[in-house]
């Protein structure tokens, strides 16, 4: 499996990787969770798609999107005080310029891949790594997120703990919760299945 970054002017390939991108998370949004989500054509869509967001995508061995997440900095309009401001203490981020949004997190869990040594799903694992490991080489230190409890509890159990912002609340049909995440070298080993890769050329010499 490995781990590629869209952004800016996509190319054709690029193109259609996108759309499947919002085809899974019609599927996952929409049809497992239930969410109200905007969509367009089985496909779904929100204001900050228009906002020039690097996509981090993870590819199976045949060329499938595994996984998903959108990553904007948390300078600017933020899913989590627009949308989900309930889920901070006092409905602020308080971001700084170091610190960028996750938002979308998905992962298909109907592509068949090998487990790592792990006790979780590659696709999770290999999204999480691909996550620290942009948000370092673009010198952002913090991740924020808003996401469900259980996967509050996959990110613990994958050595890559969330502090709360707030306390859970019911969005939907989902117990939801915001939380910072660390984005430094120790994380992105912690969770880094074997095998990984990506085309970020991170050096191994990088010093979080």
């Amino acid at each position: 499996m490995k781990i590629i970054a869209l952004q800016g002017r996509p190319s054709s390939a690029e193109r259609t990787l996108l759309d499947a991108m919002h085809r899974l998370r019609m599927r996952v949004f929409s049809g497992r969770l239930a969410w109200q989500v905007s969509s367009r054509a089985g496909r779904e869509f929100d204001e900050f798609d228009l906002m020039s967001p690097t996509y981090i995508v993870a590819l199976s061995a045949t060329h499938q999107i595994a996984g998903c997440a959108r990553l904007l900095p948390a300078t600017g309009p933020t899913m989590l005080e627009r949308t989900f401001p309930q889920l901070l203490a006092n409905g602020h981020l308080n971001a700084h310029r170091a610190m960028i949004e996750s938002s979308r997190f998905c992962v298909d869990t109907a592509i068949v891949e090998e487990r790592g040594a792990k006790p979780l799903h590659e696709a999770t694992l290999t999204m999480f790594a691909g996550i620290i490991e942009w948000s370092m080489l673009h010198g952002f230190t913090e991740i924020a997120t808003a996401t469900d409890v259980r996967v509050e509890r996959i990110l613990r159990r994958a050595g890559w703990p969330m502090r709360r912002l707030g306390e859970p609340q019911m969005i939907n049909q989902t117990k939801s919760v915001a939380g910072l995440l660390p984005a430094d070298r120790a994380s992105f080993e912690r969770v880094q299945p074997e095998g990984y890769r990506s085309n970020f050329n991170l050096s191994r010499e990088y010093a979080a």
